[in-house]
């Protein structure tokens, strides 16, 4: 992020959900611990891909970032100003500053309001009354998202998965946000239709300067869209770095892992250019997380002291500038990945 000057800073930010049980007392039993000292920033006009299994807590961590949930602990920073504990009449300035763009497309949208009445709601919330009308402004992020400004007084349910999107992200450019948390926008729709969506949020985030957190677990996706990457596993980032020096050089064992299932299209009489790394085990339970690195139960280098010491989210050695390990063995750079899991099993729980 070097000559980006930082929009949005995240420190320890943690987030664990309560269990409770017991009759006929409700109380607190444990806890899912979603996010667990996660550490983020986010340049002016940047686009951060954020990436990792499903259940890791990359929807949980925008939610934390546009405050939709209070943070356990940890601080969040934004343009400067701890909106981490803001209450509703502190947020109100940046309210309209930071945005989301939700993963369904037929959840998100009111179907008792029509599109106008969804793009122009933030408007009309915020008391924001731009020149022309409400009306002439929301017609105008139709046509820039690509929609007929006709379809201002249509309903959602006459829409595809692909234009409803679209609608989302009309509603979310309606206050001229500095910052859109995109939660995983593309899942929910049709292969032939994601390219279409992933290029119009990469032309707004371009041609208006807006900061992007695009959270997916489509790799592919994620390296056309962002410039900088983050891995998270099991609550917490595992690996940082910028785009290129991410994919082509990964240093996490399970950042490696994770690559090496990108499907890749090659002849039948080439060889593979990357070898199939294949985990043994499950993701553990974020109830009862594993001491220490939390991947080192499926970690194929994993040693008595990954159990006993957490690793720390540092530049190792041959890394980069702004690309950061989590990992007490990293991996070598330009070189195939170590045994595989199945030669050398992880130190269990």
């Amino acid at each position: 992020m070097s000559g980006t000057d930082t929009l949005l800073s995240v420190t320890g930010l943690t987030k664990h959900f309560p269990v409770r049980g017991g009759f006929p007392v409700r109380r607190t039993v444990g806890a899912v611990q979603a996010v667990d000292g996660v550490d983020l920033t986010v340049g002016e006009g940047e686009s951060l891909g954020l990436v990792g299994e499903s259940g890791c807590g990359k929807s949980t961590t925008g939610r934390l970032i546009t405050r939709l949930l209070e943070p356990t602990a940890g601080k969040i920073t934004y343009a400067g100003q701890d909106i981490t504990h803001a209450g509703r009449r502190e947020l109100a300035p940046f309210r309209s500053e930071i945005q989301m763009i939700f993963q369904d497309p037929y959840a998100s949208l009111n179907p008792r309001h029509t599109v106008g009445k969804i793009v122009s709601g933030p408007m009309e919330i915020n008391d924001i009354n731009p020149t022309g009308g409400r009306e002439r402004r929301a017609r105008e992020l139709l046509e820039i998202v690509g929609l007929n400004p006709e379809h201002y007084n249509r309903f959602p349910h006459e829409f595809s998965g692909g234009q409803r999107q679209r609608i989302g992200v009309a509603r979310a450019l309606a206050l001229n946000p500095r910052l859109i948390v995109a939660d995983e926008p593309v899942s929910a729709l049709d292969v032939s239709i994601q390219a279409q969506v992933v290029n119009l949020l990469q032309t707004l985030q371009r041609d208006l300067g807006i900061a992007f957190v695009f959270i997916a677990h489509d790799l592919a996706i994620v390296r056309h869209f962002s410039q900088r990457v983050a891995v998270m596993y099991l609550g917490r980032i595992v690996e940082t770095a910028g785009r290129d020096d991410l994919y082509e050089n990964p240093r996490h064992p399970y950042t490696r892992a994770l690559l090496s299932a990108v499907p890749e299209a090659t002849a039948s009489n080439v060889p593979a250019a990357r070898t199939r790394i294949r985990l043994t085990g499950d993701v553990p339970s974020p109830l009862n997380p594993p001491s220490g690195c939390r991947f080192r139960t499926r970690c194929w280098k994993a040693t008595e002291r990954c159990a006993a010491e957490t690793p720390a989210l540092v530049r190792v050695e041959g890394n980069g500038v702004g690309h950061l390990t989590a990992c007490h063995y990293p991996e070598a750079r330009d070189t195939a990945p170590g045994p595989r899991p199945s030669e050398g099993p992880g130190i269990a729980a």
